[in-house]
């Protein structure tokens, strides 16, 4: 199983909030191996390791026990992903629920309970009662997790609505010291050391609850923005998109050699070898198909030359890239440069 994930957006939040409370950003980062131009982007992905380092240092540096409650009773989740946006933009909270499971791996690529059929959120009903269950495996490796998330979502339910949406938290995790700051920001009864983290809800007049700005526009927009997101971190899961990936960045350097990418993926070359035959390809597959979608990229994007794409994507000789464009596409690069130059001039798309 590949390495999970968060996306930066939760860990640049935290990390302004751990500021804020007096901890250093330098020392958050070198603890946390967080190097800060990851968290400009925050659709960007960082391992969760790191996050979970940050969230340990910045209680440590903050003194403050509690910083994962107070990391979601300060945060929205629209100001840390856009999946809060989307959230945000449905018509009713039963809509804004199924969107984030459907994109919840945008959040945090974590392992889930496999009865949960993927979804981190579930509704259970039993015995006259209704459940928000999350179905995270393990979480009490890291229960900063479960107090950060359901914080955020019990002071979120009270901007919603004026009537109590939940009358009781039950954790997996043990009692901790500063059980008071449970008490002032739930405001309900928590029990510990139960068999579930879940909310136990009033009812589910919640689901039934309208968003102030829904909008069909913006729904629309966000959603094809997180399904390209959703593409992309499923490609990196794959050994292909993970090859591909550390790839871009060094095609120009001419040693986009199969043991570069297996040497920078720990991996030994026979490793990647099989790995990538699981999946059906090649690693000189991988790399040829890779040159042909950046050089198109770039001949499309009229602001390089013939040459400069050709050093861009890899080959030491223009004629050695004419050679491979003209097998991709059946043209050579300046005469496909050339269409694409005239049909923008002339508006054809």
């Amino acid at each position: 199983m590949t390495e999970p994930t968060i996306a930066a957006g939760f860990a640049r939040a935290l990390m302004e909030l751990a500021v804020s409370q007096g901890a250093d950003r330098k020392l958050l980062a070198e603890r946390s191996h967080i190097d800060l131009e990851e968290l400009q982007d925050q659709d960007n992905r960082i391992p969760f390791a790191k996050y979970v380092a940050l969230m340990r240092a910045g209680k440590e540096l903050c003194n403050d026990p509690a910083l994962a409650l107070h990391f979601g009773e300060a945060f929205d989740m629209d100001e840390l992903s856009i999946v809060g946006l989307i959230g945000q933009a449905c018509e009713t909270a039963a809509e804004a629920f199924v969107q984030v499971n459907r994109y919840t791996r945008l959040i945090a690529d974590v392992e889930v309970d496999g009865a949960a059929a993927g979804k981190r959120l579930v509704l259970s009903r039993s015995a006259g009662q209704i459940w928000l269950i999350d179905t995270r495996k393990n979480p009490n490796d890291f229960p900063e997790m479960t107090e950060s998330s359901f914080a955020r979502m019990v002071c979120m339910s009270r901007r919603f609505s004026d009537s109590q949406l939940v009358k009781a938290i039950h954790v997996t995790h043990a009692t901790p010291a500063y059980r008071a700051e449970y008490e002032r920001i739930f405001r309900v009864p928590v029990v510990f050391e139960s068999d579930k983290n879940a909310l136990l809800m009033t009812d589910d007049s919640f689901l039934t609850l309208k968003n102030p700005l829904p909008s069909r526009y913006v729904f629309g927009i966000l959603s094809e923005r997180a399904e390209a997101l959703l593409k992309s971190l499923e490609n990196s899961k794959s050994t292909r998109g993970r090859v591909e990936s550390l790839l871009m960045p060094i095609l120009h350097t001419g040693d986009a050699s199969m043991d570069t990418i297996a040497g920078k993926m720990e991996l030994s070359r026979q490793t990647l070898y099989r790995d990538l035959k699981a999946e059906g390809v090649t690693f000189e597959k991988v790399l040829d198909e890779l040159r042909h979608k950046m050089a198109l990229n770039y001949l499309d994007g009229k602001k390089v030359s013939v040459n400069e794409t050709a050093y861009l994507v890899g080959f030491s000789e223009p004629s050695a890239f004419s050679r491979a464009f003209k097998r991709w596409t059946g043209f050579s690069p300046r005469m496909m440069r050339a269409t694409t130059i005239e049909n923008n001039q002339t508006g054809i798309s």
